[in-house]
């Protein structure tokens, strides 16, 4: 037991600091403009279980120098899955994206729709649930105050905080549970080879629908042996085969 305690210790200590000094090494490497031996140490770094912003942006900055079309936008896209916010890494996949063939028109939904879809990306279901955890904190501490105190004045003003306070309580659980339903129900993929046949059915010998392109982002609806069923921007749907995409 005690060896196995020692062995955790060890790993955890080391791991850290290996993919660090992997890190900085592809850094160098990108610096110099060798990008495929950067993107082996990123991917190193990735095979050693870790995953951060950083590591995906710079991957999808390896590939985009090499115009690398799918691969720098699916991995722009895995650093917004860990920081939707992430400014540098918004600007560069729509550099990314400019490269691709397919232009796909999105469904407009209504403003209503756009507006609180818009309100519940701003944070992650995460962050959401740590702002509903701070909002019911102060909603105790001013209920408390207000109860106990005496003038007039106070009493209104923290009343005010109190249910002020609930509501973003509220509000913070709800767009935590619709931020994690929309993570776990919308995947999607990036297609990842030059051009991928999507067919009506998942067969071969079914006819061919259209042809997407590499670095074409799509909703993943459902699995079917070797068949992964598509849905674009645009409502269009399909099956193309699963080693065309790579899935987010």
């Amino acid at each position: 037991m005690k060896n196995l305690i020692y062995l955790i210790f060890f790993i955890s200590w080391v791991m850290p600091a290996q993919n660090e000094a992997l890190f900085e090494k592809a850094n160098a490497q990108y610096a110099e403009g060798n990008y495929e031996e950067a993107i082996s140490l990123y991917e190193q770094i990735i095979a050693n279980d870790e995953t951060s912003v950083p590591v995906y942006y710079n991957l999808g900055n390896s590939h985009y120098k090499l115009n690398n079309v799918g691969p720098s936008i699916y991995y722009y896209e895995k650093a917004l899955q860990l920081d939707p916010n992430d400014e540098d890494v918004q600007n560069n996949l729509e550099f990314a994206r400019n490269m691709t063939l397919d232009a796909i028109p999105e469904v407009e939904n209504s403003s209503f729709s756009k507006s609180v879809n818009k309100l519940i990306s701003l944070f992650s279901y995460n962050t959401w649930g740590v702002l509903a955890i701070i909002s019911s904190v102060l909603l105790a501490v001013f209920f408390v105050i207000y109860y106990f105190n005496t003038k007039p004045l106070a009493k209104r003003i923290f009343f005010g905080g109190a249910v002020l306070m609930f509501v973003l309580m509220a509000a913070s659980v709800f767009f935590a549970f619709q931020q994690q339903e929309i993570q776990l129900s919308n995947k999607f993929a990036i297609i990842y080879v030059e051009e991928a046949e999507v067919r009506n059915e998942p067969s071969q010998r079914a006819g061919n629908a259209f042809t997407l392109h590499e670095g074409t982002k799509a909703r993943v609806l459902e699995d079917y042996q070797d068949w992964v069923k598509l849905e674009l921007a645009n409502g269009t749907r399909g099956w193309t085969l699963n080693d065309n995409l790579r899935k987010l």
